[in-house]
């Protein structure tokens, strides 16, 4: 499909979190901070999996693609909103504005698709402990990534194209501190109606049946540990997946609550701060949550060595 606009505009105004001069530089240093976090928490648990013989198994395959992702879901969205904090008139061209919104859809994609893969790794791991290695061999593993990834770019391409489709001959100014699909609807003078359809379908079809995959997961997963007699069993059974279901709760919670409200609730503003939280914080919260509540990942960053540290900078 050839992507063809007939408005007038070059370029949009992104109005950010604030127009207050003190709580610009007061939200600058925080989200500094936070994005700081994410790239080396993220970073850290990529490197000590990488490090790690005993952390080379499909659980922890997937996880060191998820930090992967939050990092990446974060860096589409904070550097800009950073500039956007120090910037009298902060700006983005229309074509910067399609490859944000692009990253930005697709990583949102991929982080739903990833979530459900590693419910499914649990459901296999806890409910097939005998059948593990053979289901969950490297080659599937590696197919499960890339239908992932594969099926996060897709469906974001699909939606980036069909908004850019759209023509904005009013207003260029965004009252968001990103290009997002709400916004840029509300900017149209064209009838936006097939293309709510479409994104809204695309994106509720990934959300629901990654939702569905890990209610499906965790249903026979807790029919299992509850059959376990020993209680300390039922506990390691259980924590193997608490820091999962964590991530879980909170990012599927986040996006639910944005996107199931009525219409008559909608606000901008509203809009603005859970878009922060499930892009930015749950991007930091996630390396934080497995870093701190994983037995295996703590031992192991104990026991890198900074030769190993080294090694592994040398092949880059």
């Amino acid at each position: 499909m050839k992507v063809t606009n007939h408005s007038t505009v070059i370029e949009f105004v992104l109005l950010g979190l604030t127009d207050d001069p003190v709580l610009q530089i007061i939200l600058f240093v925080l989200f500094l901070l936070i994005y700081i976090i994410t790239v080396l928490g993220s970073g850290v648990i990529i490197t000590v999996i990488r490090l790690s013989p005993r952390l080379h198994t499909p659980m922890y395959f997937f996880l060191s693609h998820l930090s992967f992702v939050d990092l990446c879901y974060s860096s589409t969205i904070t550097p800009k909103m950073l500039t956007g904090f120090l910037s009298e008139n902060n700006t983005i061209s229309f074509l910067g504005c399609g490859i944000q919104l692009y990253f930005y859809s697709s990583f949102g994609g991929i982080e739903c698709l990833l979530l459900a893969v590693m419910a499914y790794d649990r459901f296999v791991a806890i409910c097939n402990p005998l059948l593990y290695t053979v289901i969950m061999t490297k080659k599937v593993c590696i197919q499960l990534v890339t239908f992932v990834y594969g099926g996060g770019f897709l469906h974001s391409l699909t939606e980036t194209i069909c908004t850019f489709q759209l023509s904005f001959c009013g207003s260029n100014v965004i009252n968001h501190f990103a290009c997002d699909f709400p916004p840029l609807f509300i900017l149209s003078c064209t009838d936006i109606f097939i293309n709510e359809l479409i994104i809204f379908g695309f994106g509720g079809f990934i959300a629901i049946s990654s939702v569905l995959v890990i209610i499906v997961s965790y249903s026979y997963i807790l029919s299992t540990i509850l059959k376990i007699r020993s209680a300390e069993g039922r506990h390691k059974a259980f924590s193997t997946c608490a820091s999962h279901l964590t991530c879980v709760t909170l990012y599927f919670g986040t996006i639910f609550f944005m996107y199931l409200r009525p219409r008559s609730s909608y606000s901008q503003e509203q809009d603005k701060v859970i878009t922060v939280f499930y892009t930015v914080v749950i991007s930091m919260l996630n390396p934080l949550i497995y870093s701190l509540r994983n037995q295996d990942v703590k031992q192991a960053l104990r026991k890198i060595k900074p030769s190993l540290l080294r090694k592994l900078w040398s092949q880059f």
